[in-house]
């Protein structure tokens, strides 16, 4: 099988269930896991790299006031390259190309590709997605061993979790999403927060981040605050930092007293509904409740 992957997430999925060599075609965002850089990108983004974050946001609001595409995808080279499946999704047009683009696109290819949508909003749903490919791929059996693996993990968190509640209430967090402008959590986070032991103060559970003001960090003062901008890594993280740390009442919350405000990577984890978000929980596990005040490779402190 030919398949071409239309999201960062879904060829970390095809990875996973052993179907590297079946990848024809990536996305320009695809990073993850190592050796994909001969596959051919297929996509194209009208946002300039390295851009200021109000200045992504801004052209972000535009197009999607205007219609106008953030992300296109290159026919000609999709046909040459003859996919059997295209994997894509219609969860959030910020993040990869319209879903109806990529049917119209996939009706007119010369290969008459299947195409599988992707729309997880949770773990459970994140667990679909390897299914549903794995259905496409003729890869049921392994993918039931992996998700039976990354259960195991997340109630071996739970169990933690649960010791750590029959004496201590939930943290109280804050999780930004973007600081400039300021974001909530939005989908999963919030879940894997109250996995971890934490309570996400302000996030949106299962539904889209949404802009927020200083003013509702500020009435919350959580234990602890979490950045882990959307898409960014943390050396790019670390660039937008000094504008929250200037912002009115910083040194007064109580995580920056009590020195609990972290950066983790958004673009290797918590923003990406892959298998990796398994990986996000455990950090955040280790981040609420290890004795070390912080690991420099999984998560940094704001200082």
């Amino acid at each position: 099988m030919r398949i071409a992957s239309l999201l960062p997430s879904a060829t970390e999925v095809i990875c996973l269930l052993g179907l590297k060599e079946s990848i024809v075609g990536i996305t320009h965002e695809c990073d993850y896991p190592e050796g994909l850089s001969h596959i051919p990108i297929v996509t194209r983004t009208s946002i300039a790299h390295n851009l200021p974050s109000r200045e992504i946001d801004f052209q972000v609001r535009e197009a999607l006031l205007t219609n106008n595409a953030l992300y296109t995808l290159d026919y000609a080279l999709l046909d040459e390259l003859q996919p059997d499946l295209l994997v894509t999704q219609s969860l959030c047009n910020v993040c990869a190309v319209d879903k109806n683009e990529v049917i119209d696109i996939a009706s007119k290819l010369s290969s008459s590709p299947q195409v599988i949508n992707l729309e997880p909003t949770s773990l459970n749903d994140m667990y679909a997605t390897i299914e549903m490919v794995a259905d496409a791929t003729k890869c049921e059996s392994k993918a039931q061993k992996i998700i039976r693996n990354m259960k195991y993990r997340v109630d071996t968190v739970k169990e933690s979790t649960n010791r750590y509640l029959n004496y201590s209430p939930p943290i109280r967090i804050v999780y930004l999403e973007w600081i400039d402008p300021l974001f909530n959590s939005g989908y999963w986070i919030s879940e894997l927060i109250e996995l971890a032991g934490g309570e996400d103060c302000l996030g949106n559970a299962h539904s889209p981040a949404k802009t927020i003001q200083w003013n509702d960090v500020i009435s919350i003062d959580p234990d602890v605050l979490i950045v882990g901008c959307c898409g960014y890594d943390m050396q790019r993280t670390l660039r937008d930092i000094p504008m929250l740390k200037n912002k009115p009442g910083w040194k007064d919350l109580k995580c920056v007293k009590t020195k609990r405000t972290y950066m983790i990577d958004g673009n290797c984890y918590f923003s990406r509904p892959s298998p990796r978000l398994i990986d996000s929980l455990e950090i955040l596990n280790l981040m609420l409740h290890s004795n070390k005040q912080y690991s420099d490779s999984l998560y940094k402190l704001i200082e």
